[in-house]
């Protein structure tokens, strides 16, 4: 699914329009995006919870060449969903 297709699920489950479905969504994405940034935990119940976690320097190799590459340490966006939302995806299978 792409981001239009996403709007248009919005806007029919929220009965709003497209446009308003995508103010909506970027608010959303942007104010997420802003929180993580500041090193925010973002904790959604029945969702799952968004953080950041950094992740340590370490020394790679290079596939190809097979020469060493240093990776530098770099904060990451990390998702843990809530239980029920791992039951609810689980009961699709």
């Amino acid at each position: 699914m792409n981001k239009a297709e996403f709007i248009a699920q919005v806007a029919k489950r929220g009965g709003m329009t497209k446009k308003d479905a995508e103010k909506a969504a970027d608010a959303v994405f942007e104010t997420l995006a802003a929180l993580l940034a500041a090193g925010d935990k973002i904790n959604l119940p029945g969702f799952g919870a968004f953080e950041t976690r950094l992740r340590s320097a370490r020394t790679c190799r290079n596939i190809h060449t097979g020469a060493p590459i240093e990776v530098a340490a770099a904060r990451v966006p990390v998702f843990k969903p809530a239980k029920t939302l791992k039951e609810r995806v689980d009961q699709c299978v």
